[in-house]
């Protein structure tokens, strides 16, 4: 079997970001900072350290904020120089002249249909898909990367969750086991409470073969009246290697609010320069 090497990955970030409003009204949800750095810079950076060339951002209307932050900015960076001030931190989110490239996402039609709508630029080449609401600390995707490079195929996050979890996400349906690899044989999307398959989760990591946007071509709508990207990747499962991948790292959803909050107070904890401060406002504050 001759195994590609994953080079792309697609960001969909056309989302309207309503579990945060008012916030998300005139910023992309992608843009919310944990402490100093918006999310979509977080997944953008996992991405690229886990040896990502290209990175493909599938926007909708209002999000030129997110191609800003990944622009030059002549401006601030004059100023910064002119002032003797470090450009690290400007210099660490420049990407490569065509890349980033942006495509639209024109309906709010689902995940699958925003991942079809990088059909063009993915071509037939293997590519990585990256929800920026799921915050993984650890290199999640470099750990994923590395099981691809030695089985092929299809390659997604997998996360155990507590057994009264499992009917708000989709479940993978396990076959053999080995170690943090798991064959995956169904996937069931929100099963109701006490008949999952399994206690293993999709924390929006996944590194897919072309052929899953023939699938999403013909796709029809699912559950929501969406197309659902996990029913274009079960038609692959039996047709060409499917593996779970379990993550050893930790994840905030911070596409909740709750998540979001966690996510800030853990990152500005884990910091030399500010967790000091915040560990003892946060003893103070909480008694």
């Amino acid at each position: 079997m001759i195994i590609k090497p994953l080079r792309k990955a697609v960001f969909p970030v056309a989302g309207l970001g309503t579990r945060f409003l008012p916030a998300t009204k005139a910023m992309p949800k992608e843009m919310l900072t944990v402490v100093d750095k918006p999310l979509i810079q977080y997944a953008v950076e996992e991405a690229l350290a886990a040896g990502i060339e290209q990175v493909i951002f599938v926007t909708g209307r209002g999000k030129s904020a997110l191609e800003d932050h990944f622009d030059v900015s002549y401006e601030l960076e004059a100023t910064m120089k002119a002032r003797g001030k470090s450009m690290a931190l400007i210099d660490g989110i420049r990407q490569k002249p065509g890349s980033p490239v942006y495509v639209r996402q024109q309906e709010p039609l689902g995940l699958g249909h925003a991942v079809w709508c990088a059909r063009e630029i993915v071509g037939d080449e293997p590519f990585a898909v990256l929800l920026p609401d799921e915050l993984m600390v650890g290199g999640f995707m470099k750990q994923m990367v590395a099981a691809y490079d030695r089985l092929g195929g299809n390659v997604i996050g997998a996360l155990e969750v507590p057994d009264s979890e499992t009917d708000k996400y989709g479940i993978i349906s396990p076959g053999k086991q080995d170690g943090r690899v798991t064959e995956v044989t169904a996937l069931v999307e929100k099963p109701a409470r006490g008949t999952a398959p399994s206690n293993l989760m999709i924390p929006g990591r996944y590194i897919l073969q072309p052929e899953v946007m023939t699938i999403l071509d013909g796709q029809k709508p699912g559950a929501g009246g969406e197309i659902q990207l996990t029913d274009a990747m079960a038609q692959l499962i039996g047709r060409q290697p499917f593996h779970g991948f379990t993550f050893d790292g930790q994840r905030y959803d911070c596409g909740d609010k709750g998540g979001y909050i966690e996510a800030n107070l853990a990152l500005a904890l884990a910091r030399d320069d500010i967790g000091p401060r915040v560990r003892a406002f946060a003893q103070t504050l909480l008694g």
